[in-house]
């Protein structure tokens, strides 16, 4: 068992860790996990109780910063996302729950990503390169068909 000083001293560090930029659940207990298990899991718990950790905002925040900063497919937007130690639960409850905006996201990256390389590369070979970044082949199709008209 452990004292309430040493909750709070845990409470503090952990507060300061994800104060500093948010964190998911995974990241706070692989940073913390030289302490106590047990007081390390209460802490964690009074901490998502009171809102302080939360992966499903974590997730809507995360995807808004990827979205607005780079060109990802939803395959790499996933990736990124298991990297973190998100949820599995919470991430698929937000590509189910925007799966529309997320669709129309990965086409406009396809044809951002298109537009930057068409001078240096063939279409066939841009495909292939758009394919292994994970972007699904309908997205492809339908940025190129926007580019055309």
């Amino acid at each position: 068992m452990y004292s309430i000083e040493e909750f709070d001293q845990l409470k503090t560090k952990v507060l300061k860790y994800i104060m500093y930029k948010k964190r998911t659940e995974n990241e706070v207990k692989r940073k913390f996990s030289n302490e106590d298990s047990e007081l390390l899991e209460d802490v964690i718990e009074h901490l998502k109780e009171i809102g302080y950790i939360n992966d499903k905002s974590y997730v809507e925040r995360a995807v808004a910063e990827f979205m607005n900063l780079n060109n990802l497919s939803l395959k790499e937007l996933k990736y990124k996302l298991q990297a973190k130690g998100v949820d599995i639960d919470a991430m698929e409850d937000y590509i189910y729950n925007h799966s529309e905006e997320l669709e129309d996201y990965e086409i406009n990256s396809a044809k951002n990503i298109i537009l930057k390389r068409q001078n240096s590369m063939e279409e066939q070979s841009l495909i292939q390169y758009l394919l292994k970044k994970g972007y699904k082949m309908d997205s492809v199709k339908q940025a190129i068909e926007i580019l055309e008209e």
